[in-house]
């Protein structure tokens, strides 16, 4: 087994109310940001699926957001879904769901149910290549028509680093594990699109952080 990443955002790994909630600074800073996209691109109704949900401070904000909408979080580590179900209790929310134990990788199989939004933060510059390309097609075919993926987090841009920090940040991946670090947006975005999604888009975010999106073509009636 692989050792844990050291990542710069460690306060995460601290429960920093006694309860069993684990605190992430960067899911604080990115949260409203996310949301601002969110409110533009989310269905009115509908079921949404967060991959990696981590601490679950983000998809108890937006389940708290938009109530309309039904919010599934899911993880593979059993401190972050401890964390998320201690989120979900403190939140009291009909619409959010009991966390799931998903791989993003390579559970897809298990998952036996399809969204109309399917979104994930900060996760594909953590895994390898192929890990980040079965993470997207899993994303892809577990949509219902008309649905839509959204992916955040840092990006290279036809292999450059958009800043100094990006460049520092995906070094320090890589001393770690050399399969893991940055992915081009654009090689993202190709990825979506020849699984058959179609307007796909590029937007830029706080600290050189992007939000890709695109979304399933709807069944013609």
């Amino acid at each position: 087994m692989k050792k844990p990443l050291i990542l710069p955002d460690s306060a995460h790994l601290k429960d920093q109310t006694g309860d069993g909630r684990l605190h992430a600074p960067s899911a604080a800073r990115n949260q409203e940001p996310i949301a601002e996209v969110l409110a533009q691109i989310l269905p009115e109704r509908g079921d949404v699926l967060e991959l990696a949900s981590g601490t679950g401070q983000h998809i108890c904000a937006f389940a708290a957001r938009w109530p309309d909408l039904t919010w599934q979080p899911s993880d593979v580590d059993d401190d972050r879904l401890d964390s998320i179900r201690a989120w979900g209790r403190e939140a009291e929310l009909a619409n959010l769901r009991e966390a799931i134990r998903l791989d993003a990788v390579s559970g897809w199989d298990a998952l036996g149910k399809t969204y109309d939004f399917t979104y994930v933060v900060n996760l594909l510059h953590l895994i390898s290549d192929d890990q980040a390309a079965a993470v997207l097609s899993g994303m892809v075919g577990g949509l219902n028509p008309g649905g839509q993926v959204m992916i955040y987090g840092p990006f290279s841009d036809n292999g450059v680093f958009r800043s100094e920090g990006d460049a520092s940040f995906h070094s320090s991946l890589q001393s770690q594990d050399t399969e893991i670090g940055y992915k081009d947006s654009q090689w993202v975005l190709s990825r979506l699109e020849a699984a058959g999604l179609k307007d796909s888009s590029e937007r830029q975010m706080p600290a050189s952080n992007l939000i890709l999106h695109a979304r399933v073509a709807s069944e013609a009636h």
